[in-house]
């Protein structure tokens, strides 16, 4: 029988932030993940939002192929019904999808029809399960966090979120998450929610892969994608994870003041402006939720606790569906991909959270494999991305090569194989929707450089990574630079996405 696929991924993990590599962080299970198999330690996310990142991971194709250029942007049903999970299903294999899909737009401007649409919440009366974007069985958060200041919508859209309300009485659920157990120190979207752990999202993502893994049909390969909201903000880590990392212990970044004058001017542009949205309630969100005010040390370190608290809890859930895997002898014949759509900022440069200021901290994610055939406790140092995964699915299943993806399959590293890499690459064209100032960008990053070009207005940044790893000196533009900089920019125009037809989707809401 054919390989078994088991996809794991989390919202907004850094690729720095696992025990192997930061000991001050509670990864136990990722950590033994990597020990028997293979670590991408150069391992870059197509676009630095969710949305288009995670349209990338299930297609194989860049953002500007397939569409979603942006968050606020639906996949196309055909397009990510020609991804990897409808292509495996038609080679046999049973497909299950458990979390965060975010393949369509959550906060949408007016009806879509999509199981992911704030709208459609009586969909799910009807007892929904799927099909939705090629996976047979869902079971869905749709919105994966709530946020204090943006009202949950009712009816309520998603498994997850439709049974969290439901627990104890009265939506107490939603009383005791909202409820801090202490008062902190006033981190920004930061606080130690009273929320009993058995109704975290990361537990019943958990539960409901190990049931389905349980009731498969054992006579089929199957392939489940388990997708983890956390550690994406708000910082809202349930005790006893909330206690794990000490604030006054953890290390703090070098660079943690902005310094915004040694930037492109799209870094302040950014940060300052006022997003083009006429409705007050997301507008209001886009300015205060997804930007954070200057933090204290303090403050800072109260944050990363409880980043790092929401990981562990993560990693917690990762090693009850291993355990699972494992009780069902099924270690042997079944590939397990650990990753992310995205990083965080996490005070670096005095930011959080995620925007269009190309940092390390959002590019870079974690990508661990292991599986049959793949190296134990290897480390691969070539530029790969996410959007490696969906051709290396069909690979490990039979179906051969993928020419109308974009990705190349990661069989051949995982084998510890000589395969180099050139170059991998990024892109996010981001609508005025966001931050109030419309940007193209495209990045390409090499084994030891990045460039990121600003192509409206030309502008760009540049970084010798090896020479420069905490990014502090722009090279773009100057004459030493000027050989480095050529290179990339030729790798850069041989994106696959510079010579296809791009979709011009239009926006239909926010994420």
């Amino acid at each position: 029988m054919a390989s078994n696929i088991l996809f794991i991924t989390a919202d907004q993990h850094r690729a720095d932030a696992m025990g192997f590599l930061k000991p001050e962080i509670s990864t136990p299970h990722l950590d033994r993940l990597a020990a028997d198999g293979t670590h991408f330690s150069t391992c870059i996310t197509p676009s630095y939002v969710c949305q288009p990142a995670r349209a990338s991971m299930l297609t194989g194709l860049l953002p500007l192929v397939h569409g979603v250029r942006d968050n606020g942007i639906d996949l196309p049903p055909a397009t990510g019904g020609n991804g990897f999970s409808a292509r495996l299903g038609q080679r046999g294999y049973s497909t299950a999808f458990f979390g965060k899909a975010h393949f369509s737009t959550k906060a949408t401007f007016a009806a879509t029809g999509t199981p992911e649409d704030r709208f459609n919440g009586d969909l799910y009366e009807q007892g929904w399960t799927g099909p939705y974007m090629g996976f047979q069985h869902v079971n869905l958060a749709a919105v994966g966090h709530f946020h204090k200041d943006r009202p949950a919508t009712y009816p309520l859209v998603g498994h997850w979120e439709r049974w969290f309300v439901e627990r104890g009485h009265d939506e107490e659920a939603l009383r005791l998450w909202a409820q801090s157990v202490d008062p902190g120190c006033g981190a920004a979207q930061t606080w130690e929610s009273a929320l009993p752990v058995a109704w975290h999202s990361s537990t019943w993502i958990a539960d409901r892969t190990i049931d389905w893994l349980a009731a498969r049909e054992k006579d089929r390969p199957f392939c489940i994608w388990a997708s983890f909201p956390d550690p994406h903000h708000p910082f809202d880590c349930p005790l006893p994870w909330s206690r794990l990392h000490r604030p006054g212990e953890l290390p703090l970044p070098r660079q943690r003041t902005m310094d915004l004058d040694r930037r492109p001017w799209w870094h302040r542009a950014s940060l300052e402006g006022t997003p083009d949205l006429k409705d007050p309630v997301l507008r209001g969100f886009r300015e205060k939720g997804s930007r954070v005010e200057p933090q204290s040390d303090a403050q800072l370190a109260e944050m990363t606790a409880n980043y790092y608290g929401m990981i562990s809890l993560v990693d917690h859930s990762v090693g009850r569906i291993l355990e699972a895997l494992s009780n069902q002898g099924l270690d042997e014949n079944t590939y397990v991909i650990y990753a992310s759509d995205h990083g965080d900022m996490m005070g670096n440069h005095g930011l959080y959270l995620k925007g269009p200021t190309p940092y390390e901290d959002l590019l870079r994610v974690p990508l661990i494999i292991r599986g049959p055939g793949v190296a134990s406790g290897a480390t691969v140092t070539e530029p790969v991305s996410t959007l490696d995964l969906a051709p290396t699915f069909l690979e490990w299943s039979g179906a051969g090569t993928s020419d109308d993806m974009h990705g190349t399959s990661l069989s051949a590293l995982c084998q510890g194989r000589n395969a180099p890499r050139d170059a991998a690459y990024c892109e996010w064209h981001v609508d005025a929707s966001r931050c109030g100032v419309p940007l193209h960008l495209h990045t390409v990053r090499t084994r030891h450089a990045k460039l990121t070009l600003e192509e409206l207005s030309g502008a760009g940044e540049l970084y010798d990574l090896q020479a420069d790893p905490d990014e502090m000196d722009n090279l773009f533009g100057r004459p030493e630079a000027a050989a480095l900089q050529q290179e990339l920019e030729r790798l850069l125009a041989a994106a696959p996405s510079r010579n296809q037809e791009h979709p011009q989707l239009p926006i239909i809401g926010m994420a």
